[in-house]
């Protein structure tokens, strides 16, 4: 395989982080016009790829000729990675699948804000690469926003130690709520039959025990769910300390979290965290995040440990779709 360099460009807004360009854009070199060309050019420089993937956190990928959710499963294919089903996820986003590997990135309206958040960080089981790609862009707004967590924990140690310390020696705890059916009107909406690839209670009850999880059932047919001790902070293989968690997601996206952070959150020892402190959190964010600006037939490659993504608001008649399929290494 060739190690030789990709061709990148510059994109309005790109931010320097500690050196790497966040996101890193490649745009479709000169000659490939076809789905097996466009294949055929990533194993050749899949080594070089995967090291601006380390370096950058987020490749986008740009004027390739992809056009189809087919196409799209075997440009994403083509990376390697193992195939993360949406069926074997503990995602709480109600998603509709193309193709076993490709599904909708989430059904939740469009006047609906996805916060940042790292891909199933609030469940034991989580994909470590996301491909996202545009079939049709919004007529407005729309974009997917990113944010460096590597840069966002090193600014929060300086900030605020404390803080820092305590997220990574005491974890965290979330608590959800999964309804009895899905829920298409909200970002979280997915059912716990859903979620947890089951037909019934009992069923339930020995997937989540095998998890670690511990549980409530309500009177309406929903399921409280308590995820044992998960880490908010990873150290990579490269060194790098990332803040791995769903602590922006929740505190402003989550019913009731602003008003009672202890309502879906805990550290790993019951203890709560601050809504001053959530507050930090997402304000320092917003340093590190740059918005995708959708083109149609674009393709994201997102480190799920170095950067963590949402979504924005979007108007218009034409329906965005953008379609996401999951990895692990």
């Amino acid at each position: 395989m060739s190690t030789v360099s990709v061709p990148t460009q510059a994109l309005a807004g790109q931010i320097n982080c500690g050196g790497s360009t966040f996101p890193l854009v490649i745009p479709c070199p000169a000659g490939i016009t076809s789905l097996t060309a466009s294949l055929d050019w990533i194993t050749q420089h899949l080594p070089a790829l995967q090291a601006h993937l380390t370096e950058s956190g987020v490749l986008l990928f740009r004027g390739f000729p992809l056009t189809s959710a087919e196409d799209f499963d075997a440009f994403s294919a083509a990376f390697g990675y193992r195939t993360f089903t949406y069926k074997e996820s503990l995602s709480n986003a109600v998603r509709i699948n193309f193709t076993e590997r490709v599904f909708t990135a989430n059904e939740a309206p469009k006047d609906v804000e996805i916060f940042l958040h790292h891909e199933m960080a609030q469940t034991p089981i989580s994909p470590d690469k996301l491909f996202f790609f545009c079939l049709q862009a919004a007529d407005a707004g729309g974009a997917t926003p990113v944010c460096r967590s590597d840069m966002l924990y090193r600014r929060l140690k300086i900030i605020a130690p404390e803080l820092a310390a305590a997220c990574e020696s005491k974890g965290l705890k979330y608590t959800t709520r999964m309804p009895g059916e899905n829920d298409e009107k909200s970002g979280q909406g997915r059912s716990w039959k859903s979620t947890l690839n089951c037909q019934n209670k009992d069923e339930a009850e020995r997937k989540l025990a095998e998890l670690g999880y511990s549980w409530q059932w309500q009177d309406d047919g929903s399921l409280r769910a308590t995820t044992p001790v998960l880490p908010a902070v990873l150290t990579l293989s490269n060194g790098k300390q990332v803040f791995y968690n769903q602590l922006i997601a929740a505190y402003m996206g989550w019913k009731g979290v602003r008003e009672n952070p202890a309502s879906a959150i805990t550290y790993g020892d019951g203890s709560h965290l601050s809504p001053a402190d959530l507050e930090l959190i997402n304000n320092l964010s917003a340093d590190f995040t740059f918005d995708v600006p959708w083109q149609n037939g674009d393709v994201a490659l997102v480190d799920n440990h170095m950067a963590m993504h949402g979504r924005r608001p979007y108007s218009g008649d034409t329906k965005r779709q953008v379609l996401v399929a999951l990895g692990k290494s």
